[in-house]
């Protein structure tokens, strides 16, 4: 008999594969050059999911760069070495890859490792103990802070082989999964397809910042394709090598990152999973956000800020509260740079997936451009009056001594102090004669004498602070988002024979492909006619719409468009009023033909609600019977 975990696993797989069967079958998405079987990780969107995407691309638009003012870019695709070289990418921008001993076939040795702890404990394997079940959601806990070794000792530990031949797999060791290629005809000019339009913001900083008549904060954003040459593609849309990403850089003083519109947000509660609940084995809980800015557990209210409208901007597109969660990056899983980064993740019949990170990325990046390319990017504080200074000058000889090689890279996080860090140095430094200093740029932590380093606060006749601005960065992955969408709005409602289950898209008004479709009752000139003048209307009212006039039964196209997401039906009967029927309660009311696109829009635009509707024109309050 089959357990409850197995009954869970066989429901998930048959709810995914009847949303997959449904989206492809409608044409949302489909393998691309699927007539000649297909590439894997590369996908094409369909005339509904065309539609949806756009939808969802206006909405953050809307959402962010309109409600915030930001400065909307649109930089190119291919990518000159030098800037993925400063920016890390050429080194770093990696995946641990296990190799089949034998055919040579490639996999993500995370994943390998993940499926086969998820694996043991979803089946409830009866050899597994307690303590040994334990240790498995620990590894999957902190499946992202393991190393190359880290992750070799555990395959071998649990004997995982090649899934496809069973054979013994290769150690670990880095992939770099950004497509190379070069610009111009020589092949002398080295490129890459980029990997995430962020690069594209940093280096028009300078730009920006003068368009922004020099003044902090400010946020530029932009939408465009990435593409990661993915190890082992799966999972459909939610890992594929060419994809939509919408990206915001918010530049932020490093010494003040308050935000005047963090109320508005500070009273939000959701589900937050900080690391320390992660690493104890501890579950994701409800969190007021101003809460958690306030204790620490995020970093500041920026930060903070950009979380919160995220939550809305996913709720308000459609996601499941409840299946949606905010997990803070474990410590070697963030970026040494980062301050601090959490990841929106969304609970879908694959578990739960980031698709949204929100990272604090300091003033690394800029830092990183300002010392390759040679030209400053930097912020001005002009001062009406001459300010104490804080001073911090390294002893580069001492230094030298003690750190050898890293010697620059202690310097420059000296001098990156923020004044309150530093004053607590000195402080330590005269008491104690040394302090034990975390270096960002090498990871680790370092002793810090009171020979290498003086501090001084000093009265200079200074009119400016120049500085070097920190990032908040919201990174959107369009194509997660939308997947997520598509299960958190699919369900399945009987037939009028109730001898079939019928598809339905449970859309919002905003997301929705199509906002309505007309249909004759009957196929008759003079009802086709009628259709055409509402299909004028609704063109000029700017609505979205798709007229039926197969002739097939009413209840059979009814089906149709509620397998497409669209909300509003418009059934011609007359030549004077027509019925209005809405998706989910399939609730329907009679309006004049001259009213139906003021009625559609009104709706769909949120002026009214499909209540107000109702109350308008006495609608019964029960479904029609298709």
């Amino acid at each position: 008999m089959a357990s409850n975990s197995d009954s869970n696993v066989t429901n998930r797989d048959a709810f995914r594969q009847a949303v997959v069967n449904t989206l492809e079958r409608r044409l949302f998405y489909v393998p691309s050059f699927k007539i000649y079987g297909g590439v894997a990780g590369l996908y094409d969107y369909g005339p509904p999911g065309c539609a949806v995407k756009a939808n969802v691309l206006a909405f953050w638009r809307q959402h962010f760069v309109l409600e915030e003012n930001m400065l909307e870019v649109d930089c190119p695709c291919v990518t000159p070495e030098i800037v993925l070289k400063a920016s890390g990418h050429v080194d770093k921008f990696t995946d641990l890859m296990v190799k089949d001993g034998k055919t040579g076939a490639c996999y993500r040795a995370d994943h390998l490792l993940k499926d086969f702890c998820k694996e043991k404990l979803e089946k409830k394997d009866v050899s597994i103990t307690a303590d040994k079940a334990a240790e498995l959601k620990h590894v999957l806990a902190v499946l992202d802070d393991l190393s190359a070794d880290e992750l070799g000792e555990k395959i071998k530990e649990y004997a995982i082989v090649a899934p496809d031949t069973k054979n013994p797999l290769s150690d670990p060791y880095p992939f770099n999964l950004m497509f190379q290629t070069s610009i111009g005809p020589s092949g002398l000019s080295p490129g890459f397809m980029r990997p995430e339009t962020a690069q594209g913001i940093f280096v028009n900083f300078k730009d920006l910042y003068y368009y922004n008549g020099n003044k902090l904060p400010f946020a530029a954003a932009q939408i465009g394709m990435a593409f990661r040459n993915e190890i082992s593609p799966r999972q459909g849309l939610l890992r594929v090598r060419e994809f939509t990403l919408a990206e915001i850089e918010h530049f932020v003083d490093p010494e003040d990152k308050s935000h005047p519109k963090f109320p508005e947000v500070s009273n939000l509660e959701f589900l937050m999973f900080p690391r320390e609940k992660q690493v104890s084995g501890q579950p994701a809980e409800k969190t007021c956000l101003g809460e958690a800015v306030s204790k620490g557990i995020v970093n500041n209210e920026t930060l903070g800020y950009f979380i919160g409208r995220v939550y809305l901007f996913l709720t308000y597109l459609g996601i499941d509260k409840d299946r949606l969660r905010f997990r803070q990056h474990l410590g070697n899983e963030m970026a040494h740079y980062a301050a601090d980064c959490w990841d929106a993740e969304i609970e879908c019949s694959y578990g739960w997936i980031e698709c949204v990170g929100i990272a604090d990325r300091s003033a690394y990046d800029l830092r990183a451009h300002t010392d390759k390319s040679g030209v400053p990017l930097v912020a001005h504080e002009k001062f009406a009056e001459p300010r104490e200074k804080l001073v911090i000058v390294p002893v580069k000889k001492d230094l030298g001594l003690a750190f050898k090689g890293d010697q620059r890279m202690v310097c420059e996080a000296l001098e990156a102090m923020s004044e309150k860090e530093a004053m607590e140095m000195k402080a330590d430094l005269e008491s104690k004669g040394k302090v034990e200093f975390h270096v960002c740029t090498l990871a680790k932590t370092v002793t810090i004498r009171k020979s290498m380093v003086t501090i001084a606060k000093e009265i200079k006749k200074e009119h400016q602070r120049v500085f070097t601005p920190s990032v908040i960065e919201p990174s959107f992955g369009i194509g997660r988002i939308i997947y997520c969408l598509y299960e958190h709005s699919f369900y399945t409602r009987p037939s009028k024979t109730g001898d079939e289950q019928l598809n339905v898209f449970r859309f919002p008004q905003i997301v929705a492909p199509i906002k309505c479709t007309v249909f004759p009752l009957v196929q008759n000139q003079e009802y086709e006619e009628v259709a055409k003048h509402i299909a004028h209307m609704l063109t000029a009212a700017g609505i979205s719409y798709k007229i039926d006039i197969t002739g097939t039964s009413i209840g059979k196209r009814y089906a149709r468009t509620d397998e497409l997401g669209v909300p509003f039906a418009v059934t011609v009967d007359s030549t004077s009023s027509v019925t209005i029927r809405e998706r989910d309660s399939k609730v329907q009311i009679r309006v004049n033909v001259e009213e139906v696109a003021s009625v559609v829009k009104e709706v769909t635009e949120g002026q009214s609600t499909w209540n107000d509707m109702l109350s308008k024109y006495n609608a019964p309050q029960v479904p029609d019977d298709e």
